[in-house]
Formats: structure tokens, C-alpha cells, sequence
């Protein structure tokens, strides 16, 4: 079948009207898979001028219902400000001018956004009497230039767990993925690390603070990898190989569910295996172990399956797996799979056999499989070789997160 592209389109036509119909019901019926809607929404738009129009009438129709809390609101308000739409920016002003600033989605976007009749209303939230809402609105302040990172250092001080939780979900960690911050927000980060008690979201704060420029939380995981508590000293190891860009030696530490676990930025009981595939993407050695447990079989059950058959078939030989991968992504009892497995084979270097794959998964009834589909379609014929699975497509895509 012939792929029906639109002006200035990278996404088959079929998608965007897929999407449009989604969203349209959506809008209407809240539906019980909207985040994974959402979360696809999110990472297919920056490929698509007709995705992004659809992120803005969502943005501008949830602002006029003053509806804040959604996954299609935080999907497509952060999208929104992120793919520099100059349209957005009036209704994200709307959504700022609330009673609640628009929640956190909005400050989150709003550190993205380059428009600046923005700042008054950034700069009225930074007096917020809600701690966490003065300080989302002053690092927005800060990532957009307008602020010395004098206030926000001082507001670190009075953000409680559950905020910093909340914050570090909703603002900190999409920050990974922009633009290093000014240097100005290292010392209110550092605030924040010393209370913090999780590795996850202790490595979160030190990377945002090492990108823009401050060694200090590489010195602190050094040292606490040398004379630290001999329980934490392997973890302490891998986050001082996390931090450290120009390191080249890759690590010599185990890993195990319960390691990497600590080291998610996502609760230590959720047994997130991101930090495992972090290590697997870097091509670590000591990584390939847990990858092979992850296989239960001959056939790929799960999505962690699916991600670990990627690393093993490009980095260790395990070309079966290629094989193991295809017939993942052409079997329907395995729908919500066939998407993903299809992105993997691509990433494992079989791509014109992955492009064959993914045509039919357009016609899904999983909008996941339908967006990994389309991203293998669309990476084919650009010649694109970056990684189509990547922490955050596979966060949002498959997983339904929407930061």
C-alpha cells in the first residue's frame, strides 16, 4: 500500500486521522486508555504540523473548561510549548491566569514556551503561597532567562516530600530531555538533593544540576561510592557512571532488580527496570545477564522481553532473536506487543523488514501499535538512524506517561 503523505507531513495521513478520531471521542467521554492516547500523542507530534494543531485545540479546549488534571491536557500542553507553536501561547496564559496556575503540566510547559507575555503571570505564580507552584513557576523563570535562581533556591527549602515527589514527576524529569538548564538553578537542585532519600530521584536532581554545569553532585556520588555505607556503594557507583558523560570505562557492577529499581526515578515498588535498559543502551557488559532473564522462553511475553531481545540481537550476537522480534510484531494475539517489537527490530538494524512490518499496524485498534508503527514508517523513509525505542517514546508510547 502506497503511503499517503500531507504537505509538510512525516506521518502517514491515516494517523493523523486516526488521532483526530481518538481525541474527538476523548474530548467527549473521558476513555479508560487515554493516557497511552496521550502519551503517543505527545511523541508523534514533533513529526507531524497536523498533530500539532490537534495538541492545541486540545489545550485550548480543556483551558476554557478549566480541566487541568488530564493526561491529553499534560500531553499536549507540554508538546505544545515545547515545539515552539506561537498560537499556543495564548491559551497557556489562559491556563497560567487560573486559580491553580493550570496544575504543574502548565509550568511544566511553560519552561519550553519562548513567549514573553508569559513572564508576568510566571513572575505573579513565583509569590504563589503553594510552595510547589512558586517553585515550578520560578524554575520555568529560570529555564526561560528571566530569573536568577536566587528565589527558587529559596523556596527549595520549603518543599515537602510529597511535593518534591509530584515535582520531580512533573517537572523535573522532562527536563532531561530539553535543553541543559542555566546554571542558575543549580543551587536550589542541590536543596532539594540533600533532602532527598531516593536514589532514583537524587539522580534526577544531579544530572539536571551536572548539564548545567555544576560538578558537585559527580564529586558527592564519587566520594559516597568510595567511603559511603558498603550496602549503598554499588549504587553509588552507577550513578557516579550516570553523571559522568566523558567517563568511557564502563561500570563493573552487577546489575539486579533490586539495584536498578533504586536507581528509577519512579518508586522503588514499581521495580521500573529503566536504569537496566540506560546501562543496555550504553553497550555495559555486566548488563547482558539481566537481559537474558528478562527472556522467558522462546517467545516474546512482555514488553521488557521485547526491549531486552533489541540490546541482545544488536550488541550480543543473539541474531535468533531478530527472528523472535518479527514474529512478535506480525502475531495478533500479541496486539499491544506488535508495535514495540516492530520499533525493535528496526533499532537491531533490520529495517526494510521492520518498515514490511509496521504497514499493517497502522489499521490497529491499539493506538500504541499504531504509533510505533508509524514511527518505523516514518523513520524508513526519512533514512532516519537514530533509536526509534528510546526512554522517553517508550515512557509514553507504550507505558502511557506523559511527561
Amino acid at each position: 500500500m502506497t503511503r499517503r503523505l500531507e504537505l509538510g507531513e512525516a506521518l502517514d495521513a491515516r494517523v493523523g486521522a486516526r488521532f483526530e478520531a481518538d481525541v474527538s471521542t476523548a474530548l467527549r467521554r473521558k476513555p479508560a486508555q487515554e493516557a497511552r492516547l496521550a502519551g503517543a500523542l505527545r511523541e508523534l507530534a514533533g513529526r507531524s504540523q497536523r498533530l500539532r494543531a490537534l495538541e492545541f485545540g486540545i489545550v485550548e479546549t480543556l483551558v476554557k473548561r478549566g480541566t487541568f488534571a488530564r493526561p491529553l491536557y499534560a500531553a499536549a500542553v507540554r508538546g505544545l510549548c515545547q515545539h515552539a507553536e506561537r498560537r499556543g501561547a495564548a491559551p497557556v496564559r489562559q491556563a497560567l491566569a487560573s486559580d491553580d496556575a493550570g496544575g504543574l503540566a502548565t509550568l511544566s510547559g511553560s519552561c519550553f514556551l519562548r513567549d514573553g507575555g508569559a513572564a508576568e503571570a510566571l513572575a505573579r505564580i513565583a509569590a504563589s503561597r503553594h510552595p510547589q507552584l512558586a517553585f515550578a513557576s520560578e524554575v520555568a523563570r529560570v529555564a526561560r532567562g528571566e530569573a536568577n535562581g536566587a528565589h527558587v533556591a529559596s523556596l527549595a527549602p520549603k518543599i515537602k516530600e510529597a511535593h518534591r515527589i509530584e515535582l520531580c514527576v512533573e517537572v523535573l524529569v522532562p527536563l532531561l530531555w530539553g535543553e541543559p538548564l542555566p546554571a542558575a538553578i543549580a543551587p536550589s537542585l542541590a536543596v532539594l538533593r540533600d533532602a532527598e532519600r531516593h536514589l532514583g530521584r537524587w539522580l534526577v536532581l544531579g544530572e539536571l544540576a551536572v548539564r548545567a554545569g555544576d560538578p558537585t553532585p559527580l564529586d558527592e556520588a564519587r566520594e559516597r561510592a568510595r567511603s559511603g555505607p558498603s550496602s549503598a556503594r554499588a549504587a553509588w557507583t552507577l550513578v557516579a557512571w550516570a553523571l559522568d558523560a566523558a567517563e568511557a570505562r564502563a561500570p563493573t557492577v552487577r546489575p539486579t532488580v533490586e539495584l536498578v529499581s533504586r536507581l528509577s526515578d519512579r518508586p522503588s515498588a514499581d521495580r521500573d527496570l529503566t536504569f537496566l535498559f540506560r546501562l543496555a543502551h550504553a553497550r555495559v557488559p555486566t548488563a547482558r545477564s539481566m537481559l537474558e532473564n528478562l527472556l522467558k522462553g522462546a517467545t516474546l511475553e512482555d514488553e521488557l522481553a521485547v526491549r531486552a531481545a533489541l540490546y541482545l540481537a544488536r550488541d550480543h550476537a543473539r541474531d535468533e532473536l531478530r527472528g523472535a522480534l518479527a514474529e512478535a510484531a506480525r502475531t495478533p494475539r500479541r496486539e499491544a506487543l506488535r508495535g514495540l517489537a516492530a520499533a525493535a527490530l528496526y533499532d537491531a538494524g533490520e529495517r526494510a523488514a521492520a518498515a514490511e512490518l509496521a504497514e499493517p499496524l497502522l489499521a490497529s485498534r491499539q493506538v500504541p501499535t499504531v504509533a510505533w508503527g508509524a514511527l518505523v514508517l516514518s523513520a524508513h523513509a526519512a533514512g532516519d538512524l537514530a533509536p526509534l525505542v528510546t526512554e522517553p517514546s517508550f515512557r509514553r508510547i507504550q507505558l502511557g506517561w506523559v511527561e
